[in-house]
């Protein structure tokens, strides 16, 4: 299983996904990360791309007889099972790259888990229709107990 030269360059992983949409690269653990719509929906470590997956994408990443991003930690093996590395034959394919990454971001949004902090979306959704009180007094006069 082959290496990518140089994967973990944002305009390199932007272009790989240039058929699925834009990409945001944000360097991450001695690799990067692989975000779109403000969620993660892939790592770069070591010039190897893992993709999101729950249980619903494992067995297709089983399939293809792939492995879960593992890492060591204090001499044993830590395994993730929600990134999988991503078939090889991607990496000269954009369009089939684009319809894993976004069974990937299908997964993202699945997790439940909140865009990454400092994107766009995730600024508007948390100050949308909201003012900060000028105090703790003031937010429970706002607030009132019900």
């Amino acid at each position: 299983m082959a290496a990518l030269t140089g994967a973990e360059h944002p305009e390199h992983i932007a272009e790989l996904f240039s058929a699925f949409g834009p990409v945001a690269v944000r360097r991450m653990f001695g690799g990067a990360g692989i975000f779109s719509d403000g969620l993660m929906i892939g790592l770069v470590v070591d010039g190897v791309i893992y993709l999101k997956a729950d249980t619903d994408d494992v067995p297709r990443f089983e399939r293809e007889g792939l492995e879960p991003f593992r890492y060591r930690r204090k001499g044993a093996w830590q395994v993730i099972r929600s990134f999988w590395r991503m078939p090889e034959r991607l990496y000269d394919d954009a369009d089939e790259l684009a319809d894993w990454a976004r069974l990937a971001l299908a997964a993202a949004r699945r997790s439940g888990l909140r865009p990454a902090r400092g994107s766009a979306k995730s600024a508007r959704r948390s100050n949308r229709g909201r003012q900060k009180p000028a105090s703790r007094a003031a937010a429970r006069r706002s607030n009132p107990k019900r």
